[in-house]
């Protein structure tokens, strides 16, 4: 129904009746009938050829309408009535001057709402008008309270659509529970994605120029993550923490997510393109999922809620991601099961100990996803790492989580190409392994104590010979470490 009132929509309606009749004494006679009483506008046209015109200015609540007048045919109006957008839904009593069926029944096929035999009783004709008003002013604020509704909404979804994920925002609005404290337990897949070494970036560039390679980062990774349905519930930092399953659940959430977390992968070439263009390192992501039971639903308090997953799976996941180098994506067993094994392209498996866990799991890592998704990154090679004519010395510790361990380890670099590199050291470290490295030049000055690398490889054990790659060079190990490989 299209009500047009202007931008101010009626909080309170008067009855208001058109009357169409080309007889001025049938219009007389009904004003004097409805004049007593106070609630009730009443407005008179003689001539039918303006009573469209006139009724899109006063916006009658009941239209009375001749059916025999000289200029247009009363069917006809009727029908004019019914295909203007103001009239469209305003009852309509027909009046005539005898009770003929045929007639009635045609003015109701047209959209009439009621038929009398002028001239009606007066109390007759108030109960007619008051219950056809009364049932079209219901129609009118039930529609002014939906609009009204509709526009809250609407600015509601534009204003935290930019905080919260759509399937969120729509979970609030469309259901009455929705902004309700409390959880239920689902079966999920969550994705925690992370820049590699950006910690370490932060630190030398302006806070300016490292909230901008982020909103580069999350700009690009928003997009994606929004193509394949995912709800982002967090932005950390540098890090997005997504989940596919909640609100709304899907039969295929854990591929989707895997999908995804490809086409992330791919997508930060065009990240670092935009990052070299205004002159920003290049970033690398690592990516993490796993997929389990997880208490989901608004957290908090009645003043302050998000809404949010907690469990054992959310840690997992967080776990998961922390063993991954830039440019990788490794996933739990329940994915992979989740998934099935001969969709996904697994370029490598290991078994892993995170903290917190009781015994050994399995993870995998991702190389692409087949079927419907058909989406890949590049094969990985074995690097031939050249020697380096001159191996250059180092210290390095073994992190411990976030902190640096205990004891310190000397070590040589022997081969090195791009950000990999063979060190021969006092002990192997173990495969996924974080560094923190001292580099000193040939004679024997400091370069740096912030170079930090994860262990990709262990080559030998006897020598003790390993391989890893660097998540964070700074600016001044840079120049150094490419000087040697050049």
């Amino acid at each position: 129904m299209t009500h047009e009132k202007g931008p101010d929509l009626l909080t309170h309606h008067r009855i208001t009746v058109l009357l169409v009749d080309d007889q001025a004494m049938i219009g007389e006679a009904l004003r004097r009938m409805l004049a007593p009483e106070g609630d009730i506008d009443f407005h008179f046209c003689q001539d039918p050829t303006r009573a469209i015109r006139m009724a899109n200015r006063i916006h009658p609540t009941v239209i009375l309408q001749d059916l025999v007048m000289p200029e247009i045919d009363g069917l006809t109006l009727v029908r004019y009535y019914r295909a203007n957008p103001v009239t469209r839904d305003v009852p309509l009593i027909v009046l005539s001057s005898k009770e003929e069926a045929l007639t009635k029944a045609e003015a109701f096929a047209l959209g009439a709402n009621d038929y009398l035999v002028k001239l009606p009783d007066r109390l007759e004709i108030l109960a007619r008008i008051r219950y056809h008003s009364k049932g079209y002013i219901n129609l009118l604020e039930r529609n002014e309270a939906q609009t009204k509704l509709e526009k809250a909404n609407r600015l509601i979804r534009k204003t935290f659509g930019q905080y919260l994920s759509d399937d969120i925002v729509n979970s609030i609005l469309e259901r009455p529970e929705g902004a309700v404290l409390g959880g239920e337990k689902r079966f999920v897949t969550i994705m925690m994605t992370d820049l590699r070494g950006f910690t370490a970036i932060g630190e030398r560039l302006p806070a300016e120029d490292v909230v901008s390679i982020i909103n580069i980062y999350l700009e690009t990774m928003t997009e994606i993550i929004l193509k394949y349905q995912g709800t982002i519930d967090e932005f950390i930092g540098d890090a997005i923490f997504v989940i596919f399953g909640a609100p709304v659940l899907r039969d295929n959430d854990a591929k989707r997510a895997v999908a995804c977390a490809v086409e992330m992968q791919l997508g930060m070439a065009e990240v670092n393109r935009r990052c070299r263009e205004k002159g920003y390192p290049e970033v690398h992501q690592g990516i993490g999922i796993n997929s389990g039971h997880v208490v989901v639903g608004n957290i908090g308090s009645k003043k302050r809620m998000k809404y949010g997953v907690v469990g054992r799976n959310v840690n997992l996941t967080s776990r998961i991601e922390s063993y991954t180098v830039g440019g990788q994506i490794f996933i739990s067993e329940n994915t992979l099961d989740e998934c099935g094994q001969h969709l996904l392209r697994i370029d490598d498996q290991m078994e892993v100990m995170p903290k917190g866990v009781k015994k050994p799991i399995s993870i995998y890592e991702v190389g692409g996803i087949r079927g419907e998704f058909n989406l890949f990154l590049p094969e990985k090679v074995e690097l031939d790492l050249p020697e380096l004519e001159i191996p250059f010395p180092i210290r390095f510790t073994i992190l411990e989580g976030k902190h640096a361990g205990h004891e310190t380890y000397n070590g040589v670099v022997v081969r090195m190409l791009d950000r990999v590199a063979e060190i021969m050291g006092d002990v192997a470290a173990e495969k996924l392994s974080n560094l923190k490295i001292s580099v000193s030049d040939y004679e024997g000055n400091e370069i740096t104590t912030d170079l930090y690398a994860k262990v990709i490889r262990k080559v030998s054990e006897s020598p003790a010979r390993f391989r890893v790659s660097f998540t964070s060079v700074p600016p001044e190990a840079e120049g150094f470490l490419k000087g040697l490989v050049a």
